[in-house]
């Protein structure tokens, strides 16, 4: 008997991520990399090309789901992919230079590929083309949203959509939410009643939280001064590669590698990573007028107790109480906060199924 699967993929500027999933099965995953290097794959034709000749027998690519990093206000959801379609992803290649080119080579490539498969974009930002104007615009003159589009997207979407839905789902339904993605790249979204309506990263992905290598959240005269210093080149090489966790500790990039460096530095990179944590949960808890949950999730949020345990104790004032076995217990969803408590839950994000559900959800599958 033939199943019937979807085939998700990340197409990276030298690298092809995919998963093949029946539902919430997933068949295959893997990575393929070095893609327009020596000894890897010429292009990610090649690539894909590749990938499809390791599918089971016995399954048949019923659609094809994309990760598109930016869908800027052209897309507010997952949409069906025509040419029209491709053109208007690679034109927002300005806002989005090392994440669109490459997903349209994915396209392409699949569209090729598999010839009257129907393929799919979901984009990281659609769940955040939600939020209000107050919440999106910047103070700068009018005329460089409308001309330029130069406002806050949002990323992360499939995983902040992921972790709400389910966070209603285990606690019987949940009003005012804030999510927390937080991995080497990090971002908080205050949810209400399954709507973003507020979300930390803006233009790009280097705005908000303290990240891996990103800054986050800086004085644009300090923006203004690097580059008069080191030029725009450099300045954001350094604001994107050589900062956030990093660039304070000398260490890493690596949560793990800081925390275990315990050196001064290091500790002060930690303080400053955890302080703009609970500075950001209690601005969004007053832009939701009030809080009722709170979800941790991404490779950091799911796996790293100590960060999940400062984060809660800044938290007292909102009604959180942490309980240390439940916050020691590793893997699964679960509660970390004592019976009588606010809920703080860990749920560990699942991009890949979100964006075949998506996939499907737009085709009517």
């Amino acid at each position: 008997m033939t199943r019937s699967a979807v085939l998700v993929t990340n197409a990276g500027s030298s690298s092809l991520k995919y998963q093949l999933l029946d539902g919430p099965e997933k068949l295959l995953s893997g990575l393929v990399e070095r893609i327009g290097e020596p000894g890897g794959d010429p292009d990610h034709a090649s690539a894909l090309r590749r990938v499809l000749a390791e599918l089971p027998p016995d399954v048949t690519v019923q659609a094809v789901g994309h990760r598109v990093v930016h869908g800027g206000e052209a897309f507010r959801e997952a949409t069906l992919i025509t040419l029209e379609v491709l053109e208007i992803i690679a034109a927002l290649a300005d806002l989005a230079p090392l994440h669109n080119p490459p997903a349209v080579q994915g396209i392409r490539a699949a569209l090729v590929a598999l010839p009257g498969v129907p393929n799919v974009a979901v984009f990281d930002t659609a769940f955040h083309a939600t939020l209000p104007p107050h919440a999106y615009l910047y103070a700068l003159p009018y005329a460089l949203y409308t001309k330029e589009g130069i406002r806050r997207y949002g990323f992360h979407g499939t995983s902040h959509a992921y972790v709400s839905r389910r966070a209603e789902a285990l606690l019987g339904g949940v009003d005012k939410l804030v999510t927390l993605h937080l991995g080497n790249g990090a971002s908080a979204a205050a949810v209400l009643r399954g709507v973003s309506i507020d979300t930390s990263m803006g233009l790009t992905p280097l705005e908000g939280l303290v990240m891996g290598t990103r800054s986050g959240d800086l004085d644009p005269g300090a923006v203004l001064r690097l580059g008069e210093i080191y030029g725009l080149e450099e300045t954001s090489r350094l604001l994107n590669k050589d900062s956030g966790l990093k660039g304070l500790s000398g260490v890493s990039n690596d949560l793990r590698d800081v925390r275990a460096a315990a050196t001064e530095r290091a500790r002060l990179a930690l303080s400053v990573m955890t302080y703009r944590l609970i500075k950001q949960i209690g601005a969004y808890a007053a832009a939701l007028n009030g809080l009722d949950a709170l979800v941790f999730t991404g490779g950091a949020g799911e796996n790293d107790a100590q960060l999940r345990a400062d984060v809660i104790a800044g938290l007292g004032f909102l009604g959180f109480e942490l309980d240390p076995a439940a916050n020691a217990v590793r893997g699964g969803e679960r509660r970390i906060t004592r019976a009588g408590s606010k809920p703080a839950l860990v749920i560990p994000t699942d991009e890949e199924g979100e964006i075949a559900r998506q996939t499907r959800a737009a085709l009517g599958l």
